[in-house]
């Protein structure tokens, strides 16, 4: 028995034929196996095999069946089972499929041409050993002139020199994968390819002006951040990261400068005291570069820039300032009533010719022993003074900018308050020394025995006794 042929994967019909068939039609055929009845049907007369069903070589390529001719009146066999393989021979009916897609792939900006970026990579479930059928080539239906792709290994590379991040960072290309070599006829799948453009080193920073000016008060605390600028960078992320310092300049040791890491500004803090009576204003002139530089871009640079900055010091209204900010006296206890003990002299670091009134916080001098005269600074008795009570007088002298209002009759305390009601001024910026009187011991008080003394005495004693 022989099979005539394979099928296809259309519904054909193939014949099955014994040499013992003579045509009398004594003879009928039984098929046995895979698919039999419900895939394959065999004519009993004439052995002809059909396909009742449309085959798909990608679900089963080979079916193996049993057939056998068989006496049609006893139903015995006339010679013994033959068993076959149908192999379903392939059609191009699928399409090329990009099993990984859609891709996302980053190239540096500025790469050659022809760098790689991404392989795509498409299959197809036809019979590679058939015909052309599952031969796949690429090309690129979006994307030029940019990207290409090679037509044979699917690898995208790019098509034109110096692609700029800094103009456009994101490319959509759409791959195509035609099969049967592309040829017309042949089946095709696409995909996209999302392409980003990552940054590299190529653009130089450089500040906005040349020239900066900032005013800052004499006051500002030491580290403070006296001033903040910034250079422009197109690039990104690492390659946008600053170094400063102070080039020259008549502020060395007194700013520095330090870049902000969140923000790439530049942080010009204060590292010593200031004083607008010293010196009022500063120029630094101060460079900004990369932190990472790229050599193959140095042609492009140079990568750094340099700006002046000049510092305005304001003036900060001060207090007064004493002369001894400590002072010592001496006064005797018989000092009379109006008596001078000493005085206290503080200037005004803001003018020379500002005058300063003076007053006796009268918390530290509750029983006002003293009293001061509030433009001279002298300092007298107010009270008769003891120095068994208290040898020690501690006492804190305000010293504050004058102003035309009258002060007479009014306690010092008031007019601590006044003063500073009046002239809208803070009282941190009263000035205040501290005096210590000493008060000095005259004999002023008779011997007193410590106990009262008793004794007995005899009538009858003489004298000497």
């Amino acid at each position: 028995m022989c099979l005539f042929s394979c099928l296809t994967g259309a519904i054909e019909s193939r014949a099955l034929h014994s040499d013992v068939d003579k045509g009398e039609g004594h003879v009928k055929y039984v098929l046995n196996g895979q698919g039999a009845t419900s895939i394959f049907t065999i004519d009993e007369n004439t052995g002809d095999i059909h396909a009742t069903k449309r085959l798909d070589r990608e679900e089963q390529a080979y079916y193996t069946l049993r057939a056998q001719a068989r006496n049609r009146e006893n139903n015995l066999p006339v010679e013994p089972e033959s068993e076959f393989v149908i192999k379903v021979q392939d059609i191009n009916d699928n399409e090329p499929k990009f099993l990984d897609g859609p891709y996302s792939a980053r190239v540096p900006e500025m790469s050659p041409v022809g760098t790689s970026v991404v392989t795509v990579v498409a299959t197809d479930a036809d019979d590679p050993t058939y015909g052309n059928s599952a031969r796949v080539v690429y090309s690129i239906l979006e994307g030029q002139p940019y990207f290409s792709v090679e037509p044979k290994t699917g690898v995208v590379k790019t098509a034109l020199p110096n692609m700029d991040r800094e103009a456009r960072d994101q490319y959509l290309l759409v791959i195509q994968a035609k099969d049967m070599v592309g040829q017309m006829g042949g089946l095709s799948g696409t995909t996209s390819v999302t392409v980003t453009l990552t940054d590299v080193n190529d653009n130089p920073p450089h500040f906005s002006r040349k020239s900066y000016q900032f005013s800052i008060p004499e006051s500002l605390p030491v580290a403070s951040v006296v001033a903040k600028i910034k250079t422009l960078d197109s690039d990104a992320g690492p390659n946008a990261e600053m170094e400063y310092r102070i080039v020259d300049g008549d502020g060395l040791g007194l700013f520095r400068i330090t870049p902000d890491r969140d923000t790439q500004e530049g942080l010009i803090t204060l590292q010593k005291g200031l004083d607008f009576e010293t010196k009022s204003s500063y120029t630094l002139r101060v460079e900004a570069s990369n932190r990472n530089i790229d050599l193959r871009f140095l042609s492009l640079g140079p990568f750094s820039d340099t700006a002046t900055v000049r510092l305005i010091v304001e003036n900060v209204d001060e207090p007064p300032v004493f002369s001894l900010p400590l002072s010592k006296m001496l006064i005797s206890e018989a000092a009379k009533v109006g008596t001078t003990v000493g005085t206290v002299s503080a200037h005004d670091p803001d003018s020379t010719n500002s005058p300063i009134r003076y007053s006796i916080d009268r918390n530290t001098d509750l029983e006002r022993f003293f009293n001061i005269d509030a433009a001279t600074g002298v300092i007298s008795t107010a009270k008769p003074l003891d120095r068994e009570v208290n040898a020690l007088h501690n006492i804190t002298i305000f010293a504050m900018e004058s102003c035309k209002c009258s002060y007479s009759a009014l306690s010092a305390r008031l007019l601590h308050y006044i003063w500073v009601l009046v002239n809208h001024v803070d009282p941190l910026q009263v000035g205040k020394g501290v005096i210590l009187i000493t008060v000095t011991d005259i004999n002023d008080n008779a011997p007193v025995f410590a106990i009262e003394y008793e004794t007995y005495l005899c009538e009858s004693a003489r004298p000497g006794q």
